[in-house]
């Protein structure tokens, strides 16, 4: 029997060497009207043998530690055919390991920490989540990264412990992870201070900027309690709380501050760009990237509204053109931009 799918309807494949995953996820998907899934494998070697007569799907959602292929190499070799989105879903992810990172890196569009108990009661209850992340990742542009920029032969500076009385803030969630990247491997040194809230679980925060100090000239770390926002400092916002900024004797600092979460996010770049409208720094400039939903619309607003330079990433060049689109519409950008010009603007700022 011909299936035929509307238009709208979203294709998913699962690749997962646990057959309780497998069901679990088909089971959650199968009342959907507008999700079909239509093939799933406990591999990606057995998986291939399957795309023969079903086709590829418009979303994978792939493990990252299997047999007889892992899901990285998978996810490089299938995207050589055609991009597609990808959701990793593996318990590796729940420390921020390496894999998950560069999954991420390699343009994975979400994450779904999987434990390792509890398989079918964690599902049911993330069942919405999942959803969610199934509808944003099939309105992804994907940009896949065959290779992953590592190890570079940075002559790192020392951290200035200048502090930068004019800085910059960022809030970015799905693709952000390789579009911060590229920014920050791209910047003058001694470039102003920079605070950057992606939407991250806890864990992969603190995996991120120590990758990211592997490919720039900047001290990148993990916000806490008092870390000063200095010249040439990444300060990449902790996962599981939100990071603020505060002023104490004519410096700016980061505080982590564990309230609900804001637009369905914790950390939340409303949060973060909220708290620097309540301390009102002489000069601060404001970027909202990509990513799905309305977080840090409202908070870059109020920077605009206080005359701050704030700027979107155009569609362009987004993954997900949502949260810059918004934040646009409600008129809390001053330009949209793309990513070589969100560079050669920081690059231009004092700090």
């Amino acid at each position: 029997m011909v299936v035929a799918w509307s238009f709208s309807m979203i294709k998913v494949f699962i690749i997962d060497d646990s057959m309780i995953v497998r069901n679990s996820i088909s089971k959650i998907l199968k009342d959907e009207q507008d999700i079909k899934v239509i093939g799933e494998a406990p591999n990606p070697i057995d998986a291939y043998e399957i795309f023969k007569s079903v086709g590829l799907p418009d979303v994978f959602i792939l493990d990252i530690e299997m047999p007889k292929m892992d899901g990285l190499s998978f996810f490089k070799q299938i995207n050589k055919q055609k991009p597609i989105p990808v959701i990793i879903c593996s318990t590796l992810v729940s420390d921020g390991s390496a894999a998950a990172i560069d999954s991420l890196r390699l343009g994975a569009v979400d994450i779904i920490l999987k434990p390792k108990l509890n398989l079918k009661d964690f599902f049911h209850d993330q069942k919405e989540e999942i959803i969610h992340a199934i509808n944003s990742a099939a309105k992804a542009n994907i940009n896949f990264k065959p290779s992953i920029i590592e190890n570079i032969d940075f002559k790192k500076d020392e951290a200035t412990n200048t502090p930068s009385k004019n800085f910059i803030v960022i809030g970015s969630s799905t693709g952000g992870v390789q579009v911060i990247e590229e920014i920050l491997s791209n910047l003058k040194r001694n470039h102003a201070g920079i605070v950057i809230t992606q939407h991250m679980p806890e864990g992969f925060t603190a995996s991120f900027a120590n990758r990211l100090n592997k490919i720039t000239n900047s001290l990148v770390v993990e916000s806490k309690d008092d870390e000063s926002i200095d010249i040439n400092k990444v300060i990449i916002s902790k996962g599981g709380v939100h990071t603020e900024v505060i002023k104490r004797d004519e410096q700016y600092f980061t505080v982590l501050k564990d309230y609900p979460k804001i637009n369905s996010h914790k950390p939340s770049a409303n949060a973060l760009f909220k708290s620097v409208s309540k301390v009102k720094p002489p000069n601060v400039t404001a970027f909202i990237l990509t990513g799905m939903g309305d977080d840090g619309a409202l908070g870059i607003k109020k920077l605009k509204d206080l005359g701050y330079k704030t700027y979107g990433q155009d569609e362009k060049s987004c993954v997900v053109y949502g949260m810059s689109n918004i934040a646009n519409q409600i008129g809390g950008i001053s330009q949209e931009v793309s990513t070589q010009e969100i560079v050669n603007i920081i690059n231009s700022l004092e700090g």
